[in-house]
């Protein structure tokens, strides 16, 4: 299918973009959809825990992760800008096949984590809130997804999903103030990087919370959505601006609220030396500001951010998969169908066989932070090569300086491997 074939999926045909003040606010949107993917449960459980076991030490991981994110999605953005492919078709076309195969293969298992991170949070709200068991209310979770992806109907309601959850992180954020908090500890929390011993799992889980692999391959294939006519390299330059703009007021977003969800649990937990052992604990970091609708305010966030991050999930694994066999994300598609349920059923299933909800929120954050080194250095490879991006290439500073990303985040899956050998 040709690139602008494939804005018919969309029901739309490429325009001409007037880049006025109006244009540009239409223009965000996409970082947005990404931003809800690394505010899901599974951050909630990481920055939590961070907090609550070392304070405000592990700040600076947000700031890392964040300034690491803001290069690589910007990175990916020019990928579907510049070619009209999203990652995992870029990927197909211009790697050799059993070394896509295998890449991509990786990819869909960070989905499926991802997903399953998402899925379970969602259930962990039902149990807060009608009593179901975990396990009952994964299930209905991964349906309910399943029936917004296969029927489209997540798009009416997204922005309702979007703005409730952005709300939420605002109370998490206007809760600074009614809460004691060592500005000082979290200025330099924010600043200076410490490994604690026994924090590496924690520092591998926000890593993987933040800077999450199947939104390098969302953001890639949704950055196409907005049918601008890229023919004319004016265009596209605007357009590479524009987009710089939307991702990077997007993940400033996700930055505040995830350093605010570590500031509360560090003073809050931490400086009760309370040890959180479930997520359900993390409702009374909003008693100051709702008293006793604490718990049924929590609950309903988690449930929509568990949802809202599910089916972003699930487009990321239809993404991946239907990019194995060179094609774009079209939910009508089988190719696409098949990614989205291998991503949400496959692990709704794995949440059967877990005993410890909290604990597996956790790990599957950590899982997707050993895979991430994979996707980015593959990432770099395709963004570098003037046979895939042309004139819009990686200059060598851009490649020296996601190069420098990459090692970073290799050094830290070497101090996980260390620590558990």
């Amino acid at each position: 299918m040709s690139f602008f074939s494939r804005f018919s999926l969309f029901g739309k045909t490429p325009h001409h973009p007037k880049f006025g003040g109006l244009e540009i606010l239409k223009y965000i949107g996409p970082g947005l959809l990404v931003t809800v993917g690394f505010i899901d449960p599974g951050n909630w459980a990481s920055n939590i825990a961070a907090g609550a076991d070392y304070g405000y030490t592990l700040l600076w991981m947000v700031t890392l992760s964040t300034v690491m994110l803001i290069i690589l999605q910007h990175n990916v953005a020019h990928l579907g800008i510049a070619t009209g492919l999203c990652l995992s078709e870029a990927t197909t076309k211009y790697f050799r096949k059993p070394l896509a195969c295998s890449i991509l293969s990786t990819a869909m298992l960070s989905s499926v984590f991802t997903s399953l991170a998402e899925i379970l949070g969602a259930a962990i709200a039902l149990n807060m809130l009608f009593g179901l068991p975990v396990k009952i209310g994964a299930l209905l979770s991964a349906v309910l997804a399943l029936v917004l992806l296969f029927t489209n109907s997540y798009r009416k309601i997204e922005r309702w999903i979007i703005g409730f959850v952005s709300l939420i992180g605002i109370s998490f954020i206007y809760e600074l103030s009614l809460v004691h908090v060592e500005w000082g500890e979290a200025l330099h929390g924010w600043v200076v990087p410490a490994i604690p011993d026994g924090s590496i799992l924690i520092i591998m889980s926000v890593l993987g919370a933040v800077v999450m692999p199947h939104n390098l391959f969302l953001h890639s294939e949704v950055i196409q959505s907005r049918q601008w006519n890229l023919r004319e390299p004016k265009v596209i330059k605007k357009q590479l601006r524009y987009e710089f703009f939307d991702t990077l007021f997007s993940m400033v977003i996700g930055f505040c609220i995830n350093s605010a969800m570590i500031i509360l649990a560090a003073a809050t937990f931490f400086q009760d030396h309370t040890p959180v052992t479930e997520l359900q604990q993390a409702q009374t970091m909003l008693r100051p500001l709702l008293g006793g609708n604490a718990a049924m305010v929590f609950a309903l966030a988690l449930l929509f951010a568990g949802i809202a991050s599910s089916v972003t999930s699930g487009m990321a694994g239809g993404s991946i998969f239907s990019g194995i066999f060179s094609e774009p994300y079209d939910i009508k598609d089988r190719h696409s169908k098949t990614g989205v349920l291998l991503s949400i059923v496959v692990a709704a299933g794995l949440i059967l066989f877990i005993s410890n909800p909290f604990q597996g929120l956790i790990l599957s954050q950590m899982a997707l932070s050993i895979q991430l080194p994979i996707t980015v250095i593959t990432q770099i490879y395709l963004t570098s090569s003037k046979k895939v991006m042309g004139a819009y290439a990686n200059r060598k500073a851009s490649v020296a300086l996601l190069a420098l990303i990459a090692a970073v985040i290799c050094y830290l899956n070497v101090r996980l491997f260390l620590s558990v050998i």
